[in-house]
């Protein structure tokens, strides 16, 4: 079975699992890593908010519950390894939605190409809007990125 269709019908199996617990998919990922096949599945609150995270409990219990489902419908042939996980303080920001969750916040970005000699920024997350980037670096410079000429945006961990 390929790749996407694994991820599709474990994304299916979870979504009222996960609204029923009061968590949302961030992301998932079947990929094949040297020798070794993983299923990655990111959990988070479904009313994210700072300073409520995803515990190791409820990895657990989504693990749980998505490993007898997939053992139910038997549908991966390679034996593979199940990661269920938060996103993570430094999360990559993936999806739209998770740049207009994050707006307000510290971010890293990187280019694939260089732009005005650099292919890293760092910034206060201004706006998302219509494909377009905005970030306010610590110098209060405004600037203007297309989502496509990002290779990376991930939140800054601030101590």
């Amino acid at each position: 079975m390929s790749k996407q269709k694994i991820t599709a019908v474990a994304e299916r199996e979870l979504e009222g699992f996960l609204r029923e617990n009061g968590y949302e998919l961030y992301n998932i990922e079947f990929v094949k890593e040297s020798k070794n096949w993983f299923l990655r599945i990111y959990i988070d609150q479904a009313n994210y908010e700072d300073g409520k995270y995803i515990s190791t409990d409820d990895c657990e219990k989504v693990s749980k519950y998505i490993s007898a489902k997939l053992d139910e419908l038997d549908l991966i042939e390679q034996n593979y390894y199940l990661e269920v996980s938060s996103p993570g303080l430094d999360r990559v920001l993936l999806k739209d939605e998770h740049y207009l969750r994050c707006i307000g916040k510290e971010v890293d970005i990187k280019l694939y190409k260089g732009k005005d000699g650099t292919k890293a920024f760092s910034g206060i997350l201004k706006s998302f809007e219509a494909g377009q980037v905005t970030i306010v670096s610590a110098g209060g410079i405004e600037i203007k990125l297309d989502k496509e000429q990002i290779s990376k945006t991930k939140l800054k961990i601030v101590f």
